[in-house]
């Protein structure tokens, strides 16, 4: 048997995918979480074959659980987004996820691809895959990108400074650069831009 973690927060989405993948004979979930927090705690209590996470998911998001998940343990992980951007994609690959899904994708599909990812293959959807060959470099900095990510929780110049252990005016530097770089008005606007790019 595959034994499934399934974490999305939308609750009818998870139940209604846990439900459906059950009725396969292969396939048991032995989990379920609503919050990125909740799927990696679970993912260290039951240790599942695969873990299947909504990228935009509270507090942090998917990509993010994918990663703790990863660090521990031997957890394969597929992410499954409403919004495939082509950064998110290498930023996934890189963080070793086997598998990227768009949520269209049939319930029948999504247990060929666990099948295929418990068997030791990848699976990336051939759009998300053909969106990322031709897509821009991200013209941020490391540093810049670190800072953009703190600045889209709402913090303010001194949070984020002290989250990031850089001085106030560095960072206004970072995010001003940034911003210019991006060709927008506010710190919120960039960090939202980057956002939508897959970039943090």
């Amino acid at each position: 048997m595959i034994r499934l973690l399934i974490a999305d927060d939308e609750d009818l989405l998870r139940s209604a995918l846990a439900a459906l993948l059950t009725l396969e004979q292969d396939v048991t979930v032995v989990a379920e979480a609503a919050t990125s927090t909740d799927a990696v705690r679970l993912a260290r209590e039951h240790r599942p074959d695969i873990a299947v996470l909504d990228l935009e998911m509270p507090p942090t998001d998917g990509l993010r659980a994918a990663e703790e998940i990863r660090a521990e343990l031997p957890t394969h992980v597929v992410l499954v987004t409403r919004h495939a951007r082509p950064a998110v994609l290498r930023r996934a690959l890189a963080a070793g996820v086997r598998g990227f899904v768009p949520k269209t994708t049939p319930a029948a599909r999504l247990a060929e691809i666990i099948r295929d990812i418990a068997a030791g293959r990848r699976y990336v959807d051939p759009d998300i895959a053909a969106s990322a060959l031709t897509e821009d470099d991200c013209p941020l900095t490391e540093r810049e990108l670190e800072v953009l990510r703190a600045a889209r929780t709402g913090a303010s110049i001194a949070e984020i400074a002290a989250r990031v252990h850089l001085a106030p005016g560095t960072v206004r530097n970072y995010l001003s650069a940034a911003m210019s770089k991006l060709g927008v008005p506010t710190r919120h606007a960039a960090a939202h831009r980057a956002w939508e790019q897959g970039w943090i």
